[in-house]
């Protein structure tokens, strides 16, 4: 579990691939001496498990094998050599919950209908495809490329999809990748939890 708090920006170094999965190796800032082989890490909204590690503290690496199907669901770029990715450690008991809970699950590829600067801080509008439409509500929240955020304002548009407002302060912009987002960018999205669960509720009622 995490909570969509990034800890730092992470660059996919190298990417390999030999009749398996993807393997991507990840440069990061972080102490290599506590990312234990299994660990879970969230790579811009994606959990992953750390295959390998090494490096020193402030210029590590760590390895994941990532599998088509994630890829498939995934954010197009998101997986080539030189891509910047939001990081998050897995969530330890104690921890300061300064999110929401984040389960590390992409629901849909989200993409930036658009972007404007306005009074020092980023307004982003992103249009969520159709079958998550109605999972996503004004003052709810919503995790884009593995951020917790908050949604200020949602039109549904006449095709099923759904426009959704953000606001971006300059610290966010800073210390993650949404800062560099554009328009037309795809982004990785996850419902609240609490949404997932209604969302199983209501197709039980429509079987």
């Amino acid at each position: 579990m995490f909570t969509g708090i990034t800890t730092a920006i992470g660059t996919v170094a190298r990417v390999s691939r030999d009749g398996g999965d993807t393997r991507a190796t990840v440069a990061c800032p972080f102490n290599p001496a506590d990312m234990a082989i299994g660990a879970s890490i969230a790579c811009s909204g994606v959990c992953l498990t750390v295959v390998d590690r090494g490096g020193t503290t402030g210029d590590a690496w760590f390895v994941v094998d990532v599998s088509d199907e994630t890829i498939s669901r995934t954010a197009p770029g998101q997986w080539r050599e030189g891509a910047r990715l939001n990081l998050e450690r897995a969530l330890k008991l104690g921890d300061e919950l300064g999110g929401h809970i984040v389960t590390g699950h992409v629901d849909a590829v989200g993409t930036v209908a658009l972007r404007e600067e306005r009074a020092g801080s980023v307004h982003f509008e992103i249009d969520a495809p159709r079958d998550i439409a109605a999972f996503i509500a004004a003052k709810g929240s919503i995790t884009v490329d593995g951020v917790s955020l908050t949604v200020n304002a949602v039109e549904d548009l006449p095709d099923g999809v759904a426009r959704f407002a953000l606001n971006i302060i300059p610290h966010t912009a800073g210390v993650t990748t949404l800062g560099a987002r554009q328009q037309g960018d795809g982004v990785n999205l996850e419902i609240d939890v609490l949404a997932r669960y209604l969302r199983r509720m209501q197709s039980l009622r429509e079987a």
